[in-house]
């Protein structure tokens, strides 16, 4: 394998590595040596670090040296895109998953919104980007990276259920009753007028700015641009 696409590797394994390590095993002795305050520090610090290195190992690899898969690839990749930006832009609200002090209020409250779909929308989002980039095939690069950040989204929310329900107790059993895991297709048009709009406002602007920063037309505007 070529040397900048080893380093590319070993970027995102060392990103999606020490977020699981930081988030799960390494997080109680990392707030007991540095209380709460300071482990959000150093958990933000390494996070940008490693991320920055993803970012300048992915721009030093070699791009566009697959065959790709053509324009039903560039289709299916459309739609999920569609799909996660409706689901992210959805998760902000009511999430009980964020950091928040409404958490376990959240959890016991009704499922509404993308959270008939998921109770994880915000990770599914990233999730389904990523496979979307996978299913484009277009270079060694995103595939690796694309790997990386879905393997830390949709592996991570599972690993964050059982930590959510040792933090939260019956609050989380009551939410994860209620919610699946796994998204709900079927539910996904009643979700609500907000997140399909805002969602698809956000895939528009993204694929748009996708034509901008790379040069490559994605999303609708690669048929109407």
């Amino acid at each position: 394998m070529d040397g900048d696409l080893i380093t590319l590797a070993a970027a995102n394994a060392t990103f999606v590595g020490s977020h699981f390590a930081m988030s799960h095993p390494l997080r109680a002795p990392m707030v007991k040596a540095l209380g709460a305050g300071g482990f959000t520090l150093a958990y933000a610090a390494v996070s940008f670090a490693t991320l920055a290195w993803v970012y300048f190992a992915f721009v030093a690899a070699p791009g566009a040296d697959l065959p790709g898969s053509g324009e039903a690839g560039w289709i299916v990749a459309s739609v999920l895109t569609w799909l996660a930006m409706v689901l992210l832009a959805g998760s902000f609200v009511g999430n009980p998953a964020l950091p928040t002090p409404l958490a376990e209020a959240q959890a016991r409250a009704e499922p509404k919104g993308v959270f008939r779909v998921t109770r994880h929308p915000m990770m599914w989002g990233i999730g389904l980007w990523a496979i979307s980039h996978m299913v484009l095939f277009w270079s060694t690069r995103t595939m690796i990276t694309a790997f990386a950040m879905g393997t830390l989204a949709l592996v991570g929310s599972r690993l964050q259920d059982g930590k959510k329900a040792t933090l939260m107790g019956e609050a989380w059993g009551e939410w994860s009753s209620r919610t699946s895991y796994w998204p709900r297709w079927g539910q996904f048009l009643s979700v609500g007028a907000v997140p399909l709009i805002a969602g698809t406002a956000l895939w528009l602007a993204g694929s748009w700015w996708h034509l901008c920063s790379a040069g490559i037309p994605a999303g609708v505007w690669k048929w109407i641009g």
